[in-house]
This record gives C-alpha cells, sequence and structure tokens, in this order.
C-alpha cells in the first residue's frame, strides 16, 4: 500500500548526479521547497562510480561555469568530497535509497495531450498505446511504495543504467562486464578493452599504468588510424585520446584500430580485422560501449522523444521543459554529457522554474559569435541564437532529428558560415575532409573545369563535400555558391560524432552519398526521383577481409556497390577457386544474375576490410526496366564477365597448371598490397637484365636518393615485387603523421612534402616497409661532367663516404644539424616529371612496369600470354 507524503515540494530533482546535484544547491540557495531524490546511499552515482584515481576533466575550457557548486579538473575523491561537503553547507534537502518507479500527474486530464507509446518487439511488429496526460502536481512514487509530491519535476537520471550490450556471440558470458571500480585490483589478466570513449580510455589507462600489476591491455577501435586523434576517437576528449595514443606508442598498452569482437569464449576473444579474424587470449573484457536513455520510463512519464530511434533524446524545450508540462530534463538524458554543461543546466533549469524565464544559457555568447556575421534575411529584427538553431533545425535533412540541446553543443564544434552569390566555396583539388549542409540557397558543382556552365545543383537542406568525408581525399570537383547562402562547414570529428550519436543524421548522410555514387556511376540520364526507391532500399554493409558477398550456386539477385576497400573475384575450377579478377572500390558487380538470371557464376569475396552499398535485386531490374540506356550499359559491362567465363569453360580441360599458376600469383599480389593499392610496381623477372638502371633513374630524379629498392621484396614465379609504394587507398603511412606532411595528389598519388619533421610514424605504420628515413645528399656534379671528367659519383644514389666528404657544413650547430637530419622518402609516382615514372622509362628490357591492379588482376592476361 502506497504511503504518500503529506508535503507538496515546490521542485522535485530526480538524480544526484552533477546536473540533478547543482539544481537542488541552486534550489536550497533559492531557499525553495525542494527534495533530491537519490535511489543510493551517496551522492552523484555516475561520478561515484569513475574508477578510483580517476582524473575528471572540466571542459569545454571556454564554458563559464554557472552553479552553485565548485567543479575544476581533478582527482574523482576531491571532486566528490567538495561536492558533499558543499551540498551539507547550503542545507540540500536530500532523500537517499529513494528510487523513483514512475512519475504520474495527478491534475486534470490535459485536453489534447495524448503520450502515444510505440512499442517494437524483436520480429519488427509494433504495438502503440495511448496515455492521456494529467496536469500538475505530480505522484511520484518510489520502489519502496512511498508516494513524493511535487508541482515541479526535474529529471536528472542519466544514461549510465542503461547500457549498450554486446551483441557478438558469447557476449553474455560472466567475464564480460560493464563496468571497473578499482583498475588497481587487477593483476596479471590479459584485458580487452571495447569502446574508446572516455571512459573505455581511462580504464585501459588505469589498468597498463603500473607494469608491476602484469596486465596486458588491449584496446579495440573501430576507426582507422589517424594523425588526428580526434577522428580516430571521435567521442572522446581529445587528451584523453592523445594520452592513449601515448601509452600505445610507450608500449604500455595495444591499440588495435579496425578492430572488433566476432566472438567471446572463456579465456579467449575472436577479433575481425582490417586482414581478417584473429584470436587472441583474453581473461576480461571491459565494455564501455555507450549508453541509451531508459525510453520505457521515460514515455511512461509522458515524456516524447525527438524520433524512434533507441538512441534518441527527449524532445525538450529552449528551457528544458518536456511534452510533460512541469516535467523538466537535464543533463546526460537531455543529450549534454559533459559534466559542466549538466551543472550549467542544473541551475538553469531552477532559474526558469523560479520564473526567470529570460536567463539565457551560459554557452550563449560562444553561438552569438558563431552567427554575428550572418546576414539576419527572412526576418524582421536580428536573429537570437534559438532563432538560428531553429533555422538549421528545420532546414537542414541532417539536423532534423537533434534536440536543441544537442544542436548548441553541435555547433559549438562546427562553423556558419556566408557564401555570395557566385563565391567559390572550395576548389577541385583542394585539401579538405569537412561537411557543408545548406541552410540556405544553394550551390553549383562544376562538372567541367573548361566550361562554368556545366554544373550539377544542390539545394536547400542538402548537404556537400561528403567524399572528402568519407574518403578523406581531396575534393574531388569545385564547389560555388549559385545564389548568396549560408552553409554550415561541419569539421570531420563534428560529423564521425555526429553519425554516431545521431542515427538520423548517419542515415541521411549514407542517403545521400549513397544517391550520388549511384548517380555518378550508372550516369545514363539518371534522376534522384529515378533511383529513389533503390536508395530507399539499399544498406550499407561492412565485409571482413576474406568474407564473400556473393557466392558461387547462390540463387540470390541483389547488386553490390563496392565503397570502401576492394574484392577478388573467383570461379571454382577442376574443384579449385580460379582467381578471375579484381574490383577496386567505385566498381559494381551482381548485375549477371539479374539480367540474365539463374545462379551465380562466381564468387566475390574482400580482399582487406570493405563497405559495400547492398542494392535490392528487384528495385534495381525496375529501374533497368524502365531505363533502356542503363540497361544497354549493365550489358556491355557484363559483356567482359561472361566473357572472362566464357574462357575459363572453353579452357577448363587444358590450362589446369597455367590457371594453377595464375591464380596462385593474383593471391600472391594481393597479399603483397594489391588488394588496397592505387598504383604498384612490379618486375618481369624473365625481362630483368639486373642494370639497376631503374634504381638509378629513381635517384637521379629525386635529389639522389632512390625510391625503391629492386632486389628488395618477394616474387612468385616471374613476377617480383620489389620494394616501392603502394599508394594505398587509405594510406597507412597518412595514419600518423604530426606535421600532417603526407598527402594525396590530383593523380592519385600519396607523397610527403617538404614539412616532415622525421619523425619516422610513416615509416612505423607503413606494413610494406616501403618509406625509408635518409638525410638528402650534397648534389652531384652533372652527368656531362661525369662523362667527360670523371667528376663526381656517376648516376644512381651516391656511396655514403662521397656524400659524408661532400657536405658542406658551416659550424654553425643548427644549420648543420639541418644537414644530418634524416626525412621520410618513398615513392611520388614522378609526379611533375614529364614523361611518368622514371623507373618504367630507364628499364631498357621493359621489364619494370607501372600497374593499376584492376587492369593487371585479370584472367584475360592468360589469353594473352597464350594459356
Amino acid at each position: 500500500m502506497s504511503e504518500v507524503c503529506d508535503q507538496v515540494f515546490r521542485v522535485a530533482i530526480i538524480g544526484s548526479g552533477p546536473a540533478g546535484m547543482s539544481a537542488a544547491s541552486h534550489a536550497a540557495q533559492l531557499k525553495l521547497n525542494h527534495v533530491l531524490l537519490e535511489k543510493t546511499d551517496h551522492l552523484s552515482d555516475t561520478i561515484y562510480k569513475y574508477q578510483k584515481g580517476k582524473h575528471v576533466m572540466a571542459t569545454p575550457s571556454q564554458l563559464v561555469l554557472r552553479s552553485d557548486q565548485e567543479f575544476d579538473a581533478g582527482k574523482r575523491e576531491d571532486i566528490l568530497g567538495r561536492w558533499n561537503q558543499r551540498t551539507e553547507e547550503l542545507g540540500v534537502n536530500v532523500k537517499y535509497n529513494a528510487e523513483v518507479k514512475s512519475i504520474k500527474g495527478t491534475g486534470p486530464a490535459i485536453e489534447g495531450s495524448v503520450q502515444k507509446i510505440v512499442t517494437r518487439a524483436r520480429d519488427g511488429s509494433t504495438t502503440t498505446t495511448e496515455v492521456q496526460r494529467h496536469a500538475p502536481p505530480y505522484a511520484i512514487t518510489l520502489t519502496s511504495g512511498e508516494v513524493v509530491m511535487a508541482e515541479t519535476v526535474v529529471l536528472a537520471i542519466g544514461t549510465q543504467g542503461n547500457p549498450n550490450l554486446m551483441r557478438c556471440p558469447g557476449g553474455d558470458l560472466p567475464h564480460v562486464t560493464y563496468q571497473l571500480d578499482d583498475p588497481y585490483a587487477v593483476l596479471d589478466e590479459h584485458i580487452v578493452v571495447v569502446g574508446t570513449g572516455d571512459a573505455g580510455i581511462e580504464n585501459a589507462r588505469g589498468l597498463a599504468e603500473d607494469s608491476a600489476q602484469g596486465n596486458v591491455v588491449t584496446v579495440l577501435n573501430r576507426s582507422p588510424k589517424s594523425a588526428n586523434v580526434r577522428e580516430s576517437f571521435a567521442t572522446a576528449k581529445e587528451p584523453n585520446a592523445k594520452a592513449l595514443v601515448e601509452d600505445d606508442a610507450a608500449g604500455k598498452l595495444t591499440i588495435r584500430y579496425e578492430t572488433e569482437t566476432k566472438a567471446v569464449e572463456p579465456g579467449w576473444i575472436t577479433l575481425s580485422t582490417r586482414d581478417g579474424e584473429e584470436r587472441i587470449r583474453c581473461d576480461r573484457i571491459i565494455a564501455r560501449i555507450g549508453s541509451a536513455p531508459p525510453r520505457g520510463f521515460v514515455e511512461g512519464c509522458g515524456i516524447e522523444f525527438a524520433s524512434n530511434d533507441r538512441l534518441a533524446f527527449p524532445t525538450l524545450s529552449p528551457q528544458f521543459e518536456s511534452t510533460a508540462p512541469g516535467i523538466f530534463v537535464i543533463g546526460a538524458l537531455a543529450g549534454y554529457p559533459l559534466i559542466k554543461h549538466c551543472m550549467n543546466q542544473g541551475y538553469d533549469v531552477i532559474e526558469f522554474v523560479s520564473g526567470n524565464t529570460d536567463l539565457k544559457p551560459a554557452d550563449e555568447p560562444l553561438l552569438e559569435a558563431k552567427f554575428a556575421h550572418l546576414p539576419n534575411t527572412g526576418l524582421p529584427g536580428k536573429r537570437s541564437v534559438n532563432d538560428w538553431l531553429e533555422l538549421l533545425r528545420t532546414n537542414i535533412a541532417i539536423l532534423s532529428g537533434m534536440t536543441t540541446l544537442q544542436l548548441r553543443e553541435f555547433m559549438l564544434d562546427s562553423d556558419a558560415r556566408f557564401y555570395k552569390a557566385g563565391e567559390t566555396i572550395f576548389e577541385k583539388a583542394d585539401p579538405g575532409s569537412s561537411l557543408f549542409a545548406i541552410a540556405e540557397g544553394a550551390v553549383h558543382v562544376r562538372i567541367d573545369a573548361n566550361d562554368p556552365s556545366k554544373v550539377v545543383p544542390i539545394q536547400q537542406g542538402s548537404i556537400f563535400g561528403e567524399v572528402g568525408l568519407i574518403s578523406g581525399r581531396r575534393r574531388g570537383a569545385t564547389v560555388v555558391a549559385a545564389s548568396d547562402c549560408i552553409c554550415v562547414e561541419i569539421s570531420r570529428n563534428a560529423a564521425l560524432k555526429l553519425q554516431s550519436q545521431v542515427p538520423s543524421a548517419r542515415r541521411a548522410i549514407e542517403r545521400i552519398s549513397t544517391e550520388r555514387q549511384l548517380l555518378q556511376m550508372f550516369g545514363s540520364g539518371l534522376t534522384p526521383d529515378d533511383v529513389r526507391e533503390v536508395v530507399d532500399t539499399a544498406k550499407i554493409m561492412g565485409v571482413r577481409a576474406g568474407d564473400a558477398i556473393i557466392t558461387e550456386g547462390a540463387d540470390d539477385k541483389d547488386i553490390y556497390v563496392i565503397r570502401v576497400g576492394s574484392m577478388i573475384v573467383e570461379k571454382v575450377v577442376g574443384g579449385k577457386p580460379v582467381f578471375l579478377s579484381y574490383l577496386p572500390a567505385g566498381s559494381y558487380v551482381g548485375e549477371m544474375a539479374l539480367i540474365d538470371g539463374g545462379q551465380r557464376t562466381a564468387t566475390v569475396r574482400a580482399a582487406i576490410k570493405s563497405e559495400v552499398i547492398k542494392i535490392d535485386g528487384e528495385a534495381f531490374g525496375r529501374v533497368l526496366a524502365a531505363k533502356p540506356a542503363l540497361l544497354a550499359r549493365a550489358r556491355k559491362d557484363m559483356e567482359a564477365r561472361r566473357a572472362t567465363n566464357a574462357f575459363v569453360e572453353s579452357k577448363k580441360d587444358g590450362f589446369s597448371g597455367v590457371v594453377d599458376l595464375y591464380s596462385e600469383q593474383a593471391k600472391f599480389l594481393v597479399s603483397q598490397g594489391l588488394g588496397e593499392a592505387t598504383d604498384v610496381l612490379l618486375i618481369d623477372e624473365r625481362l630483368c637484365v639486373g642494370c639497376d638502371n631503374c634504381e638509378k633513374a629513381c635517384a637521379d630524379s629525386h635529389d639522389g636518393l632512390s625510391r625503391l629498392d629492386r632486389e628488395a621484396g618477394k616474387s612468385f614465379a616471374h613476377l617480383h615485387v620489389p620494394t616501392s609504394c603502394r599508394h594505398c587507398e587509405h594510406p597507412h603511412c597518412m595514419a600518423d603523421c604530426p606535421p600532417n606532411a603526407i598527402h594525396r595528389g590530383p593523380d592519385g598519388e600519396v607523397f610527403i612534402d617538404d614539412t616532415c619533421i622525421g619523425c619516422g610514424n610513416c615509416q612505423r605504420n607503413c606494413p610494406y616497409g616501403v618509406i625509408r628515413m635518409d638525410k638528402v645528399p650534397p648534389k652531384k656534379p652533372s652527368l656531362i661532367s661525369w662523362l667527360l671528367f670523371g667528376s663526381g659519383p656517376g648516376p644512381g644514389e651516391p656511396p655514403y663516404k662521397w656524400s659524408k666528404k661532400n657536405t658542406k657544413y658551416t659550424g654553425d650547430p643548427v644549420a648543420d644539424d639541418k644537414l644530418d637530419r634524416k626525412k621520410a622518402i618513398k615513392c611520388d609516382m614522378c609526379a611533375g616529371i614529364d614523361g611518368g615514372p622514371s623507373c618504367v622509362r630507364a628499364c631498357p628490357t621493359g621489364a619494370a612496369i607501372r600497374v593499376s591492379p584492376d587492369e593487371f588482376l585479370t584472367v584475360a592476361r592468360l589469353e594473352n600470354e597464350g594459356a
């Protein structure tokens, strides 16, 4: 039987984390009749559960703290101590061990205010329950049966009580945990930390801090390694991410990039990596993979969410009031997880409840500065920050699913920009990986550098620059303002964070990028309306190295577009898989079964970790039927694959030995990096005479230092892969270059500019050993001087003794240090040199060739070679 409290509090605050505690403290300071309900026996349970000794950061540093509590960066124990002391000094009315079960309005029914709660079952079916909202005061029922009455409720319960769980096989085993209380109590264990947000990073560093503990700590990061830690660790604070990377470099722990958990078993964990599966020892897993709002409880209070996504947050007014009148939501549950933000919200919400509706949030001056330079079109008077935020959310599709609070935080990391009609936003081949969203106006993408009239328009509400965001490559086209326009430039880090935290934004970005890739790939006069059904049903899938997307003999009819990575095509001949061809990013496959009918004629599997767009075969078939030009294009592309299959079938009884040799040779080349290469140097050892002209020409074209080692590298049959850059699609060397000295040129070449500091990170990160560290030798006499007078060491790289003898030291330590400083040296495909790569031009027998993998790795070569 419920015990109803006689007193009706002016405000009841539920949850004593940073937000709730700050709210209760301000209520006490203002002498408001209040109660703070905390389900445990101590304040701030989230901070209390931080690992012992954890350093708590006070970010963002530019944001002013507005609270009756103190907060500066420091140790967990010190912060909790100060908060407890200050709470007692203020006389905060705390009710401990008060877990809330439900919140119901006890006033009259609010006309027209019905909460619709949609529940989704595992089979995808949904049920809708309608709940009538009632006006305050609210009856807050505790699990003990006691009922607390309040005119206003501030919900500050956070999300940590509802962690995201591991979904892989074995994810429910007892050694999989979601909390680490004391890292110093864990000894001599192999530990895998899943998740690279702040909690995961701090757990990993705590476990590895003291080598005497004997722990072997591995951190799994799904993102690729990047020179910018904010890209590799999008949801973590930058100092935390940098500290983790430094620990990795020092050997204290291991970060495994582009790695996920595939399966868990007692004592072991199987990983899905860029290069395939790997099984490693594991005594304990600490999964810090985020949390979700406790939706069932919150919706039961009459509070609506911004969308049906599991990770969506409640819909709130600028004053934090929910769709249930008199119930306010602050803190992590509102979408603001940072402590300083939460504490400011606690202070502000009590001001609002007390009637101070003119109070502006603490981040208002920062956001005002973001919008100050924009023209005030469309509205009389000056636009407020809330006006601008509402305009962005209303006009930009990828921002429509964000709450006001999320949007405020998002704009702190983004920039609003104004462009006049005709102004260039960026040029083709410009560096840049930011994303642009159009809030007002339109832009033109120039598709012909020589004809400014040939453009593709992008209208208000859409985005551009997504190619740089996805691939990290330079800008693929010039974009100009078609009219006066306002855009939001979203940094790569902010865009990655947006996609990870706002599912609707991720889907919108994926949809737009998919639509544009399909239109660009298939052409044939297609419009967005033509491919709408195809795009709506398309799915972006990650594919592990070695996994098949198409299996020979299968009956499915779907089409696959390779978005990232590469695929190999194999056909079983005589019981053995024959390597047919290589498909790089930007290719598509699977049309033969759709157009011809019948079963799949070959297997397509990932050469490296890849990403594909899966297109529903039936939907694409309807587009083919409606567009004869597209069908003709597809049939033309299909003829090449059909010819390959026919050739294999015609030869299967007589060329087994040759095919085996070719197939093994192709697999060897993929293992040597052709699976992620865009351009690679090969040497036909049947033609090579060992003259080393290739090395000499390379050295003479590059300040006396050769970028290749002919003898090094591996061989299979007559093909040799020397030590020379593969110019990978996603270069490993770029991942950790402090001065950002490594770039991709307009023709795809990966090169190192003069800002290199010689740190050697690129050399260590390159899996193919093609980068060397060396100093530039002194300039040699000309070839004519060597031929006529014997001056200098002759063609090629000069000997060490000659370089040492002829280095002109000045006696100035700084200048002499520069002469001796080593820098990173690698192939740049002889960019800027007429005639193409010097190594190929200098080969007297034609043994040296530079090839594109998709042209070289094809069974059609067998026909040319007389199989």
